[in-house]
């Protein structure tokens, strides 16, 4: 199999009012940016019902505000690339082993990371290797994929699912899936960075990891079919206790660098959440989606989102009824949340990883976001979307920021 796809996101930012900004604000002046990637999908069959997939990737870009100031962010390729110069790395190298079980076949069709095939119903998945807990864990028909879908972070997956990957979103590690009738059955544990949101992998994955189960049941909803998806996570790792960091701030007044975070970080902690996900066919061409996680909330972001509680909902439909079948439209509203904790280390002047105002007047954060996906053919796609967020940063002082964008998506 050797499948290609490059897309290309260019965002305009208008500038918006904000009553004061800090070192790790949204830049309140209109802003640019853009990120541009082209992968490789190469995969083969070594044995029967083993796949192996290798997926190199070439990547630049220029993230809005480099990359912070928002909770959600509103591009989902923007932590794959590395600056405005093209980079060549491996996104992806993993073993896929299938395990048939009978109860009647499934066609598979061909696509990235997969081979067309058939699959028994009742059957083992073992998943192995490097690549991305979202590859396995929280899919959603409608909302998943921000070269084709939703261009949020908060489209993507649970924006407080502080699942391990490096920062690119990418980890080594394994997932076993069972599928039996109606259920699906999932658990796996992936490496995380060295620290938190860094580049380098922790490979030491039994003492530092992410590990999630996952239960899923598809059913049938006024004879249109549907999915519901229990998530559970857990994460150890190095990681900064957000009541001993504001300790902290608060005993140096004088500390030039208010990422107290950093001091603070050295012994084992856990984290850990729980969220809902169901999706549901209105029709063969629409459907809704609705997702929502709470964290623990006590220890700084591991490798995800700054998020400690989140819920999204929206609506998906195809263009048949206006005789564009191949296109789409979209509309998501998304509200994402801070712990007690966090608020009061960035109330009194902290910053972690993506936020820092250097101080908060605490709302949540809400975005809406509307997108038009338009099928020029059979490879090619071009996009508008266009993003409303109030509150960036959990801050009641600044916003709404009003961010448009133009998405082009080939895949052969």
């Amino acid at each position: 199999m050797a499948r290609f796809q490059s897309t290309y996101i260019w965002q305009k930012k208008k500038a918006f009012q904000a009553a004061y900004s800090g070192p790790n604000s949204l830049t309140p002046q209109a802003e640019r940016s853009y990120t541009l990637t082209f992968d490789a999908y190469l995969g083969f069959k070594p044995w029967k019902d083993g796949e192996v997939y290798f997926v190199p990737e070439i990547n630049q870009g220029l993230p809005l505000s480099s990359l912070t100031g928002l909770g959600g962010f509103t591009n989902g390729e923007a932590t794959r690339v590395s600056g405005t110069n093209p980079t060549l790395y491996r996104q992806k190298l993993f073993l896929r082993q299938t395990w048939n079980q009978g109860g009647g076949q499934d066609k598979v069709d061909a696509g990235v990371d997969q081979m067309a095939g058939t699959v028994d119903r009742n059957r083992w998945v073992l998943t192995a290797g490097n690549f991305s807990t979202l590859d396995v864990f929280d899919d959603n028909a409608y909302a998943k994929d921000p070269r084709t879908q939703f261009l949020n972070w908060s489209g993507m997956s649970h924006t407080s699912y502080d699942y391990a990957a490096d920062a690119r979103g990418f980890g080594w590690g394994a997932a076993l899936e069972w599928y039996q009738g109606p259920w699906v059955l999932r658990v796996g544990r992936m490496t995380g960075p060295t620290t938190p949101n860094g580049q380098p992998v922790d490979l030491r994955i039994f003492k530092h990891y992410g590990d999630q189960f996952e239960v899923e049941h598809a059913h049938e909803l006024a004879g249109q079919p549907g999915k519901v998806r229990v998530l559970a996570w857990r994460a150890r790792a190095q990681l900064a206790r957000y009541d001993a960091a504001l300790a902290y701030g608060l005993a140096n007044p004088g500390a030039t660098d208010k990422q107290w975070i950093a001091a603070v970080r050295g012994a084992e902690q856990t984290k850990y959440g729980l969220g809902l996900n169901i999706e549901q066919a209105i029709n063969p061409e629409s459907g809704v989606f609705m997702r929502a996680m709470k964290a623990d909330g006590k220890t700084e972001t591991y490798a995800f989102a700054e998020a400690d509680a989140s819920f999204s909902t929206g609506y998906s439909s195809s263009g048949k009824a206006w005789g564009r079948a191949q296109d789409t439209v979209g509309f998501m509203f998304a509200k994402n949340m801070l712990s007690s904790d966090r608020r009061a280390y960035l109330a009194a002047g902290g910053i972690s990883f993506f936020i820092g105002d250097g101080a908060l007047r605490y709302k949540p954060e809400t975005l809406v976001e509307l997108y038009y996906n338009f099928n020029v053919n059979k490879n090619l796609w071009v996009s508008l979307d266009y993003q409303r967020i109030s509150n960036p940063a959990y801050n009641a002082d600044r916003g709404p920021v009003n961010v448009g964008s133009v998405r082009l998506h080939a895949e052969f």
